[in-house]
């Protein structure tokens, strides 16, 4: 049996972190854009709301599955004994304190980029002065931002669990995993080329 870590979902998802200084730095210069309001804490809270809360949310109750890509998402019963015990180890209590951890991370984030929009200024100058327009960049990129950190942290979590551990873990029920994972996109039997053959040999085992 190969190590659950060479699952090529993980490795998709984890990757997803390097996009994340490019939407920070879109938030960053959609706070520098316009005149603040007069309550910089009420900016403050709208934006951090918007983006850390609804992301926080999913990766509590119901985790993002990692068996899609962008707009397309394996069906569940497609899904090998393997892949559905790697879905138990993202239900763990060790991953809601990972998310929790990350959601306190991007308050403190949030608030440096904020501190530092002026900095941004030259930059940002070139876009129409519209406080909302910033406001609602730097609200949508910074909830980007948090779904770009947060499954790839998830990820991670999954990654630091030892062959022994995994062994030992119970495949997810598979009557339960719509119900309590967040599923993007249209669902499908096959994403990756090689990913049909590992199915077709387990179901006909």
């Amino acid at each position: 049996m190969s190590s659950f870590r060479s699952e090529p979902f993980l490795w998709i998802h984890l990757a997803g972190i390097a996009t994340l200084p490019l939407w920070l730095e879109l938030v960053w210069l959609g706070l520098a854009i316009g005149v603040p309001l007069p309550f910089s804490w009420l900016e403050l809270l709208v934006v951090g709301a918007i983006g850390i809360v609804p992301v926080l949310v999913m990766q509590l109750i119901r985790p993002f599955d990692i068996f899609s890509i962008l707009v397309v998402s394996l069906k569940p019963e497609q899904l090998t004994t393997e892949q559905r015990q790697i879905l138990t180890l993202f239900k763990t209590n060790k991953q809601k304190l990972l998310s929790l951890g990350v959601a306190a991370l991007m308050v403190f984030v949030l608030w440096q980029l904020y501190r530092l929009a002026p900095l941004a200024a030259g930059a940002a100058s070139i876009a129409p002065q519209w406080r909302i327009l910033g406001l609602l960049l730097a609200t949508s990129t910074f909830l980007a931002s948090n779904l770009f950190l947060q499954v790839p942290v998830s990820v991670l979590g999954v990654l630091t669990n030892s062959k022994q551990q995994f062994a030992v873990t119970d495949p997810y029920p598979l009557e339960k995993i719509e119900k309590e994972f967040t599923i993007p996109g249209l669902k499908v039997k096959q994403i990756l080329p090689f990913t049909i053959s590992k199915s077709t040999t387990e179901k006909s085992a």
